[in-house]
């Protein structure tokens, strides 16, 4: 009886755990079950944790995330950038799917075992997947914010009553490449969603031409010469040019340009004839008197080379070369030596035919400020392999080696005054001057043409003047040296 009731209450307990286990079986089961339909506690999207979450209110987050703006700091700005508005668009609907392929494709009963036993499941990271566009974010960084917050160089001005340039101030640039870069980092960053642009520098520019147009006019107005003064400037480096004419202080029209006598300044044409027409294999004779023509100004030397270039008619051929070249008011119509005949008398020219300044041109030579530095940067440009006319006109006779050549020969003129005194000692100016007693023992012209080579750019300048009374060095000369010497500046200003 003992044992039978024994057995009895052994299969009621037994019965009894079995029936618990089986309770607490369902129980888990059930709660394994609608923690199935939500995503594991180990699982990221796109580096936000969705653990425990539904696919709605995971996809709800990630929105939240990665809708929010990206704040951006530049120049002390704070700005602050919406997703939306510069490309980018989180596709919810392809990281959720792959989501759900990962926590739903494991085994069911694998994963409730686990459940059981209380197995942390391994780590799920989905990444981002996004739509994005950096031309659209480029173009907004350069229309919203480079275009709002970057700061414009400031250019050098002119010192009032001064030759000289105050610095100008230094630019801020948006570093465009890597805005987009940081940005687009940003944009798909779920918790460093702040960023700060980053600039280059760029220097103080450089004064506009115009600028130093009206600092050379102004200096002419406030000088001492009350004459005639043709200026004329290039740029080597851009080709930009200035020329203007200005008689007794006042502007008058620079077109045509208008003739002055050429005096020394005509030997460059000069020399550069007999390098096109004799060739630029000097012996040391040649040499010698080409030296004598453009360091020395010896006019006994240069009807040596007129001769040389053609025995009666070189300045005939000089001329025509001139013309080859489109230079329609530069001429010289006869010889050096006192009692030459002039073979072009009565030559008319577009310069001289101005009637509302009168220059009293010599008739046997003449030039204008822009046709002899036009010829300047000729030679110039014909050094350096760079072109110009010419080359072009006389393909077959010259070379950068002739143009050299003839730039050299400049550089004797050691004037050290005009256009030599506007620089600093050591620079090199390959020039020539000229000025000239008239019959009555006055000089009334006043001319210098040259190249300047300076550490902030290369650039040609050509000035003439006349003064119907007298044309007094010490009204002209420290004219000359302060129109150099702006020039100069404004190429140098760093240096000046």
């Amino acid at each position: 009886m003992r044992n039978r009731n024994t057995n009895t209450i052994l299969r009621g307990v037994s019965i009894l755990f079995l029936t618990g286990a089986l309770v607490l079986s369902i129980v888990s089961l059930i709660r394994y079950s609608r923690q199935r339909n939500n995503y594991p506690a180990s699982m990221t999207i796109a580096g936000v944790s969705v653990g425990g979450l539904t696919p709605q209110e995971a996809s709800q987050r990630l929105l939240e995330v990665y809708t929010s703006p990206i704040e951006v700091l530049y120049n002390g700005a704070v700005i602050h950038i919406d997703p939306g508005v510069v490309g980018f668009q989180p596709d919810i609907e392809t990281m959720l799917a792959a989501a759900d392929l990962s926590r739903t494709g494991r085994s069911f009963w694998g994963g409730f075992w686990d459940y059981l036993w209380n197995r942390a499941s391994n780590e799920t990271v989905i990444p981002l997947s996004a739509n994005h566009s950096d031309e659209r974010l480029r173009e907004y960084l350069q229309n919203e914010i480079a275009s709002r917050y970057d700061l414009p160089p400031g250019p050098a001005q002119p010192v009032p009553g001064g030759t000289s340039f105050l610095p100008g101030t230094p630019g801020q640039t948006l570093d465009l490449d890597r805005a987009v870069q940081l940005i687009g980092d940003a944009l798909r960053s779920p918790t460093n969603r702040s960023v700060a642009l980053t600039f280059t520098r760029s220097s103080a520019a450089r004064p506009t031409i115009e600028t130093l147009t009206i600092l050379l006019k102004q200096l002419v107005t406030v000088s001492n010469f009350d004459g005639l003064i043709g200026f004329y400037m290039m740029d080597l480096q851009s080709g930009q040019e200035i020329h203007f004419i200005m008689d007794n202080k006042q502007e008058i029209p620079a077109e045509p340009d208008i003739a002055f006598t050429a005096s020394s300044t005509i030997k460059v044409p000069i020399v550069t004839s007999y390098l096109i027409n004799r060739g630029s294999a000097l012996d040391a004779e040649t040499s010698n008197i080409i030296s004598r023509v453009l360091g020395k100004s010896d006019n006994s030397a240069t009807d040596l080379v007129l001769a040389a270039i053609e025995k009666n008619t070189g300045p005939l051929t000089v001329t025509q070369n001139m013309e080859t070249l489109g230079f329609a008011s530069t001429y010289i119509g006869g010889f050096f030596y006192i009692g030459a005949p002039n073979l072009l008398p009565g030559r008319t020219t577009p310069g001289n035919q101005r009637i509302d300044a009168f220059t009293d041109p010599d008739p046997y030579s003449q030039t204008t400020p822009s046709e002899m530095g036009a010829l300047l940067a000729d030679l110039y440009n014909c050094a350096n392999n760079s072109g110009g006319a010419l080359i072009a006109a006389f393909p077959d006779k010259v070379n950068p080696d002739t143009c050299q050549l003839l730039i050299d020969f400049m550089a004797q003129d050691k004037l050290g005054s005009l256009i030599q005194g506007g620089v600093p000692d050591g620079t090199l100016v390959p020039h020539k001057h000229g000025y000239v007693p008239a019959s009555d023992g006055v000089v009334h012209d006043t001319s210098d043409a040259g190249i300047v080579y300076s550490p902030g750019g290369n650039f040609v300048l050509s000035i003439y003047s006349y003064h119907p009374v007298n044309n007094i060095w010490d009204n002209i000369n420290p004219l000359f040296v302060d129109l150099t010497e702006a020039v100069y500046n404004y190429f140098n200003i760093t240096v000046q």
